[in-house]
């Protein structure tokens, strides 16, 4: 019986290690692959999670302001306020929208609750509409000016973002005051680089078609063109 050929040995034992590292070297690489495809799969769930989460998280917007915000006259559900969450969560913006106006109120009155309502509400965004009152008791538009400029302030030294609401005089208090009176906004509005709707009641002051008998505040009619004309502006805000 003749012994095998040591070369064949040789060879045969090679070919048998060399078998081995390979089938070991692809089971690891399959291992790292599983491995990293899990991984990547939970970074995946954990990103859209997030993003979720940050789609359904309402974020609060707080309308800070006197009987025009407050709705004087009508229901609840029919102030601007309401109308605008509304229409915020028709078009998929997830936003609560708290009523803060206090009819009566001046801007003197807004400067000193401003504290709580920051403390209180913890709003993302505050709609500023003050001042009305103002005028129509004939306040120095200094005065106003100094409130406003006092609010702001300190809403955004509080990182919240601020939303100023332009108002106008009835003429009847005469020309130069209502000149200084409008223009008390737009100049807050530059000094603090914020955005300004300039006049909240565009295409609704005035008109008996959108206000109660007093010709001062909206019909909830009249509150629905009110949040159709702001509403570009708050979208600018809120993006």
């Amino acid at each position: 019986m003749s012994r095998p050929n040591q070369n064949n040995l040789d060879q045969w034992t090679y070919n048998l290690i060399w078998t081995a590292i390979c089938a070991i070297t692809l089971m690891m690489v399959f291992f790292l692959y599983l491995v990293g495809c899990s991984g990547e799969s939970a970074s995946n769930e954990a990103v859209s999670k997030t993003a979720a989460a940050k789609q359904t998280t309402r974020r609060t917007i707080v309308a800070l302001g006197d009987s025009l915000t407050a709705g004087l006259g009508v229901d609840e559900s029919a102030a601007y306020p309401a109308q605008l969450q509304r229409k915020l969560s028709d078009d998929g913006y997830y936003f609560n929208v708290v009523n803060a106006g206090i009819s009566g109120e001046t801007s003197s009155g807004a400067l000193s609750r401003i504290e709580w309502v920051i403390s209180a509400l913890k709003p993302d965004i505050i709609i500023l509409e003050t001042g009305a009152n103002d005028g129509l008791r004939g306040i120095d538009p200094d005065i106003v000016k100094k409130n406003l400029d006092r609010i702001v302030y300190f809403i955004k030294a509080n990182n919240i973002e601020v939303l100023l609401c332009g108002m106008k005089m009835l003429p009847n208090m005469g020309p130069e005051y209502s000149k200084a009176f409008t223009r008390v906004y737009p100049e807050i509005a530059q000094k603090h680089a914020i955005p300004l709707i300039p006049f909240f009641l565009e295409g609704v002051a005035g008109d008996p078609r959108f206000n109660q008998p007093d010709r001062l505040h909206p019909t909830a009619k009249g509150y629905r063109r009110v949040v159709d004309h702001i509403y570009p502006y708050v979208l600018n805000v809120i993006k």
